[in-house]
């Protein structure tokens, strides 16, 4: 490398390698099996590593066709789930050499506007967590790799489908509950038109329907603390039993929910059980301690990442939902 010189060349990797700037270019690509030998791909890597040398990622991507840019669309960025899938994602991604652009849909569920004059021109592909794939039209187009996360798998117009294991998380906490002894059920569910909630509210449904002499009333509200309180007090001021135990679509709706029961004098969870769902913070600042299912949010990032460079290099993702894990801490009594 001549002196005076600020940054090393792949000219320079090939003189102090002695081979030619194709060879560095095959094995700094990872294209050299078959073409250099292993002792020559070696020897062209220790130049690299000794010279300091870093590929021109943004003419080598001008060449390829591709920004190595992905975009990670979610709802909102209401609790720190989104920032865990996202940490997750940018993981894998850096890795590999790629970055994520970080979106909330200003709509949420609903249709996410492009935010680029052309995402197709801007992006390699786009990771949407919990949202319907329609939503994506105006930044998917016809041409760009979509992978869904938290969405449903059958009809999905996404190349790829990544799932935790939600109906499972549920089947956990009604078993959990039965197995406590109760058998008067209140449902707070999110009032959010996603397949995810649907997914809760179905395997509620059918766990405890399952066992004789049980109940479930359902109630929905949207995903705000102010609105599960309202949600949740007049459902259990209602005339009738009193549900003895109060199973929450997400930890912000049991939070309100804690609000709700103790405006109306009752102890948790001497008078009523509660429930949450993803284990944020809030599930341990909360007193009782809320038991809820724990969502791998940055495994989920990491996952949908992975799948999506599949997609893009041809190969089958990786199959089956991620595990989820019941967490139970002093919210939940057997009923008085």
């Amino acid at each position: 490398m001549a002196r005076g010189s600020t940054r090393p060349t792949s000219r320079d990797v090939a003189q102090a390698a002695g081979v030619s700037q194709a060879a560095v270019s095959l094995v700094l690509g990872d294209k050299w099996r078959g073409r250099v030998s292993e002792a020559t791909a070696e020897r062209v890597r220790d130049a690299a590593r000794t010279l300091g040398y870093r590929p021109n990622l943004a003419a080598r991507n001008l060449r390829l066709g591709r920004t190595r840019t992905v975009l990670l669309v979610v709802p909102a960025l209401t609790t720190e789930f989104f920032a865990g899938v996202y940490t997750g994602a940018a993981r894998v991604a850096a890795a590999h050499g790629f970055g994520v652009v970080l979106y909330p849909s200003p709509e949420g569920v609903g249709p996410a506007r492009d935010p680029f004059a052309s995402a197709q021109a801007a992006l390699d592909g786009v990771i949407a967590s919990s949202m319907a794939a329609d939503a994506l039209t105006a930044i998917r187009g016809d041409q760009l790799p979509l992978v869904m996360l938290d969405s449903d798998p059958e009809g999905s117009t996404g190349a790829a489908t990544v799932n935790l294991d939600i109906a499972d998380g549920i089947r956990q906490v009604a078993e959990h509950l039965l197995g406590l002894g109760h058998r008067r059920f209140l449902h707070l569910a999110a009032d959010v038109p996603s397949w995810t909630f649907e997914v809760r509210a179905r395997e509620l449904a059918a766990r405890v329907g399952a066992v004789p002499g049980t109940s479930v009333r359902t109630v929905r509200a949207p995903l705000s603390i102010e609105d599960a309180v309202t949600a949740t007090e007049a459902a259990l001021a209602a005339p009738g039993l009193r549900p003895t135990a109060l199973v929450c679509d997400d930890d912000k709706l049991a939070a309100g929910a804690y609000k709700a029961a103790r405006r109306l004098g009752l102890r948790i969870p001497d008078d009523l059980s509660v429930t949450g769902l993803d284990d944020l913070a809030l599930a341990t600042a909360i007193d009782p301690e809320l038991t809820t299912v724990r969502l791998d949010a940055e495994l989920f990032g990491e996952r949908g990442m992975r799948a999506l460079l599949a997609v893009l290099e041809g190969r089958a993702p990786e199959r089956g939902d991620i595990p989820v894990e019941l967490v139970v801490r002093e919210s939940t009594a057997p009923p008085a």
